[in-house]
């Protein structure tokens, strides 16, 4: 993999029309592209789901594939479970991305978002099979997966297949010890078994790219010059067992902060990591619930209510700000469609009889009406 270690992720392109993801500028993105391959980088990953079905691909095809010699950059596709139904042909799933891409192989070739529920998925359509069979033919270079649930689910899946060679992580600071998300501990499986680990989402979204005021002013006065997202790209580039993180650039701008700290990399010092635990450290303390997630309060809930979970996201715009909200809106929505609303609750008092915290919790699913449902 190439020695350098920023990763151009095809997924937040600039666009001619922003509310549209599949209008991509072409030509903003060419010269970004131009801009990424002269500085010495070369690694860009891509999906079909990305901009709206296959335009990312395509985007590549026409910026980069088309305009590049095939030795000037590596690609990265994926086979992505939430685009198939059982039945589906991969071998045409899979051709129709090198077409779209304008390659004959894929240097890595992932299969896409793993969990619980893809990884039986991928095992009755013979995912896993048809890659490594990709591979022996020249079709793929190198073969993995990302992921997306616990770290027992890992070590399942590099138990029962170690001819994975990468795995892609969600991993930045806010994350490391996230009981949910479980960074830390899905890299350290990937370390135990001797995976090299691809990062996404080093910058949370963009949220640890803009941070609340009082978390920025003690890492600008930590080093001045450093941007809010360059901590959070160079903390996971500092983990040893790292080869690769992938930052969305949507802008010239952002590709140029990058490439200012990524060309050279300079892992974080003790003191430049000391910093951002302090940083961390205050965002946390603007928690507005101080709930555990013991889930106590759900299983008596009359209307099925998934309250840690909707005052997880009340806490996310607390700690982040409005840059938090739009994520934080459309995570709501997603959750109230499958279970009780907010603005659903009886006040019949069962959650705050089980709540440890003793917390008030009819008071915050109020709040938290008030905030999603307006």
């Amino acid at each position: 993999m190439n020695t350098k270690k920023l990763g151009f992720g095809i997924m937040r392109l600039p666009l001619t029309d922003p509310s549209d993801t599949t209008k991509i500028d072409y030509e903003a993105f060419c010269q970004m592209a131009d801009r990424f391959i002269s500085q010495g980088f070369s690694y860009f990953d891509t999906a079909t789901p990305y901009h709206g079905k296959e335009f990312s691909e395509l985007a590549f095809r026409e910026c980069v594939a088309k305009r590049f010699p095939r030795n000037d950059y590596t690609i990265t596709d994926k086979l992505s479970f939430s685009l198939l139904q059982e039945g589906d042909s991969l071998e045409d799933f899979f051709t129709g991305q090198l077409a779209r891409c304008g390659v004959e192989f894929f240097d890595y070739y992932l299969l896409h978002a793993m969990n619980r529920n893809y990884l039986e998925m991928a095992e009755r359509m013979g995912a896993f099979e048809f890659v490594a069979r990709k591979k022996a033919e020249g079709k793929i270079r190198h073969i993995g997966f990302s992921f997306h649930d616990s770290a027992e689910v890992l070590e399942g899946i590099l138990e029962k297949h170690p001819e994975m060679e990468y795995v892609q992580l969600q991993i930045n600071y806010a994350d490391w010890e996230d009981p949910e998300v479980q960074s830390r501990n899905c890299y350290e499986v990937c370390v135990k078994h001797k995976k090299p680990v691809i990062v996404m989402e080093p910058v949370k979204g963009g949220l640890l790219a803009n941070l609340p005021e009082y978390a920025e002013n003690l890492l600008r006065k930590a080093n001045p010059g450093m941007s809010a997202a360059s901590w959070a790209v160079r903390y996971a580039a500092s983990l040893e067992n790292v080869v690769m993180v992938l930052s969305g650039m949507s802008s010239e701008a952002q590709m140029e902060d990058n490439i200012s700290y990524m060309k050279e990399l300079k892992p974080l010092t003790e003191s430049e990591q000391e910093t951002l635990t302090q940083a961390l450290a205050a965002i946390r303390a603007k928690k507005s619930v101080a709930c555990t997630n013991c889930r106590y309060c759900v299983d008596g809930c009359p209307k099925q209510i998934p309250i840690p979970d909707y005052f997880k996201l009340l806490n996310g715009v607390s700690q982040f700000g409005d840059a938090r909200f739009p994520a934080a809106k459309e995570s709501y929505d997603r959750q109230a469609e499958k279970s009780g609303r907010a603005s659903h609750c009886i006040q019949c008092g069962q959650c705050e009889t089980q709540c440890p915290q003793h917390l008030p919790v009819i008071r915050h699913l109020q709040e938290a009406a008030k905030m999603f449902e307006r």
